[in-house]
This record gives C-alpha cells, sequence and structure tokens, in this order.
C-alpha cells in the first residue's frame, strides 16, 4: 500500500510538472527565441566588426569594439547624464509613491478604491505619448502654458522649451506619471503592518509623523528597495523619449538611445553589441552596490526570527 502511494505521489508530481510546463510554454518559448537568443547573439556580435549594410565581411576582432570605448566622447557625457537623470527623478518618483500609498491608506478617506484607480492610470499611458503632451503644453507658440496661463500670472512667456534645463524638468514631471505600480507595492506594504504596532506607539504616545518616520518606513524599507531597483533599471533602460522623435542629437538622449544610433544609423552592430554590454555592466555593478548597501538599511524581519 506505501508503495502504491509513493507510486501516485510521484505520478502527480510528474503530471504537475508536466502540465506547468506546457502551461508557460508560450512564454518559455517567446523567451528562447526572442530574448534569450538574440542576447547571446549580440555577446557574439560584439566581438566582431559587423556592418549591417555588409554582412559578407565580417570577421572576428576580439575586444576591439570595447577598447573602442575608451575613445568614444559620448560615451562619458551619456553615462553622467544617465545617473544625474537617475538621480533627478527616483528620489523624486519614490518620495511621491509613498506619500499618495499614505494618503491611500488613511481610513478616514473616502472612496479609496476610486482614487487608486485614478492615481494608476497615468502609468499605462505610453512616457513617449506623455512627453509630447508635455512639450506641447509647454510649446512656445501654441502651448497653453504661453497663452493662457502665464499671461493671468503676469509672467514672462516661455520660450526655451527645448532646452537642457527645460527638458530635465519635463524629464521629471513626466518620471511623476509612472508611479502607480510604485505606489501600489507602497500600499500593499504599508497595509501589511500589524495594526497592534501602530496601536502601541499611539498609546505610548507617538504622534502621527513619529509614527510615520519611526514605525512605517523602516518596516516598508523591502518595498522601497524594490521600488528604488525597478526605477533605476526604467531610467537606465530609457523610457521615456525627449530629443522630438530623433534617436541621438547629444542632448536630452540616454545611453540606449545613442546604441540605436550606432545600431540603425551607422549599421555598426558589432559595436552597437559592445555598448550595450558595457552598459550591462555598468547597470549590473550599480545594483550589485544596492543589494550590498541594503544590509544597512532594509529591514527584513525574517533575518530576526
Amino acid at each position: 500500500m506505501k508503495i502504491t502511494k509513493k507510486r501516485q505521489s510521484r505520478y502527480r508530481l510528474r503530471y504537475d510538472k508536466t502540465t506547468g510546463l506546457l502551461l508557460i510554454s508560450p512564454w518559455l518559448i517567446g523567451f528562447v527565441l526572442f530574448k534569450l537568443l538574440p542576447i547571446l547573439a549580440s555577446l557574439a556580435l560584439s566581438f566582431t566588426d559587423f556592418h549591417m549594410l555588409k554582412p559578407a565581411e565580417t570577421s572576428f576582432i576580439g575586444l576591439a569594439n570595447y577598447g573602442r570605448l575608451l575613445h568614444d566622447e559620448a560615451i562619458g557625457y551619456l553615462i553622467a547624464f544617465t545617473l544625474s537623470s537617475a538621480i533627478r527623478t527616483i528620489p523624486l518618483q519614490l518620495a511621491a509613491s509613498i506619500f499618495l500609498a499614505a494618503l491611500l491608506s488613511n481610513p478616514r478617506l473616502k472612496a479609496k478604491t476610486t482614487a487608486r484607480t485614478l492615481f494608476f492610470l497615468p502609468s499605462i499611458i505610453p512616457g513617449v505619448a506623455i512627453a509630447f503632451m508635455w512639450f506641447g503644453f509647454m510649446d512656445p507658440a501654441t502651448g497653453w502654458l504661453n497663452r493662457f496661463i502665464l499671461p493671468v500670472l503676469g509672467l514672462d512667456g516661455f520660450n526655451d522649451v527645448y532646452s537642457d534645463a527645460a527638458v530635465a524638468f519635463l524629464y521629471g514631471i513626466n518620471s511623476l506619471w509612472a508611479i502607480g505600480p510604485g505606489m501600489l507595492i507602497m500600499l500593499a506594504a504599508m497595509q501589511s503592518i500589524s495594526p497592534e504596532i501602530q496601536e502601541a506607539a499611539r498609546v505610548d504616545g507617538a504622534g502621527p509623523l513619529v509614527r510615520f518616520f519611526r514605525i512605517t518606513l523602516p518596516i516598508i524599507t523591502p518595498a522601497i528597495f524594490f521600488t528604488l531597483i525597478i526605477n533605476l533599471i526604467a531610467v537606465f533602460g530609457g523610457v521615456i523619449l525627449l530629443d522630438r522623435g530623433n534617436t541621438f542629437s547629444g542632448g536630452g538622449a540616454p545611453f540606449d538611445q545613442y546604441i540605436t544610433h550606432v545600431m540603425f544609423n551607422e549599421w555598426d552592430l558589432g559595436y552597437a553589441s559592445g555598448l550595450a554590454w558595457f552598459f550591462f555592466v555598468i547597470v549590473l555593478v550599480v545594483i550589485i552596490a544596492l543589494f550590498t548597501s541594503s544590509r544597512r538599511w532594509v529591514y527584513f524581519p525574517d533575518k530576526e526570527s
């Protein structure tokens, strides 16, 4: 009888594994064909001089593409711009996500479901559409800012919407439209806090601000850390176009748009692959540094048990 039950459990486990693999097979096939294989192919191409217009002349050149990075004047600027964009936008996104989550978790707030939906909706709108909307709003000739708002306030018109300062400002404002997922993560973390902890602090005389900064924020640091990583990857991925549709103009273009420029304007797929892997290493180093530092400021209750 015991042998029969063991066989049945093994058969059931094997059946469940087979069924699970069949159910996720469309995703697995898509991942292998459209992600894993291109990633591995790009690594191989980074060691060649593959030119998209002359594929027959491709040859192995070793680390020459990576050596070329050291002499590319655009690399330093793009890395600095990407890091400065992350420093400007990520703290703003985190602060806004935490504020909205705290607001929506307030028991006195009415129509919470409607409010959550309204705050989340802008995050599903493509970032490119939102960026062009803001440029249209601030356009010196036809934008609402110059035509209807600033004159009423007695202020001069805004005539340099494509300057570096204006682009940086629009980039920061535009990033706030994508805080919906981060807000939900923070909200879920706040709602998971035991009411007994808050009640005990309230009985001890802790006010709302003290409870928020001394109890709520430390407890939700894992959610803050997760959102930080997600936002960092999004900023490094250059999800927002700020060059009026140009692939790369040397102005507000992030690193990945420079890769696109090298690939489709210069047709140099080998060097573009080298750029992509170089940037991947930079992102990986930053994320590893964040994970290392998380031991000092992220609260993991499981490690204390």
